[in-house]
């Protein structure tokens, strides 16, 4: 058994899926010219490494080297896009229609972040829903604000595909580099 080349079949299976999988969210959120490069890399990777599997299709260590290879760089790859935290995240949250409530907006808005305030009727009343977009850089920062101003608040989060003109274009951008830089 070679030890060495069972490292190196895992590794570069490891290497391929990582960027498998950050090619495949960069192409989603619209980084096409980041993708392409990395497509280069993880294509070469790729060959490489099943070449190395392919090569000797019966020994059994080189197909399991592969595998978990395989299954830890999905792993990571998830984990470390998680960490890049890259593209824009669509909060909604719903209140109860209430003073404290209509004066969320602008605690939101001091503290840097685009928000669309409207009315809704729930199942037990008035209420209010804000539409707020953020960096998912900001994301925690966010649902942190929210709780600690209103603890009982609906949040539902998603990921906008297109976004065209209105504030962020104008401001955010502004203004979340200066809340960045107030947070660290």
């Amino acid at each position: 058994m070679n030890y060495g080349q069972l490292a190196l079949i895992f590794t570069l299976s490891f290497a391929y899926i990582t960027m498998n999988t950050i090619r495949t969210l960069l192409e989603m959120k619209g980084y096409k010219l980041w993708a392409s490069l990395l497509s280069i890399a993880e294509i070469v990777t790729y060959v490489v490494g099943l070449s190395l599997v392919l090569s000797k299709l019966n020994n059994v260590w080189n197909i399991a080297a592969y595998a978990l290879g395989y299954g830890a760089g999905i792993y990571f790859g998830t984990w470390l896009e998680d960490r890049l935290r890259l593209g824009l995240l669509n909060v909604n949250v719903i209140l109860p229609k209430t003073d404290e409530s209509k004066k969320f907006a602008e605690n939101i808005r001091d503290e840097g972040y685009g928000v669309t305030v409207k009315n809704a009727q729930g199942r037990e009343g008035a209420r209010l829903e804000f539409e707020i977009l953020t960096p998912r850089k900001r994301e925690q920062h966010l649902y942190n604000f929210i709780e600690a101003n209103n603890p009982d608040a609906f949040i539902i989060s998603y990921e906008p595909k297109f976004i065209k003109g209105g504030f962020w274009r104008k401001n955010l951008r502004k203004r979340v580099q200066k809340q960045n830089r107030n947070i660290e």
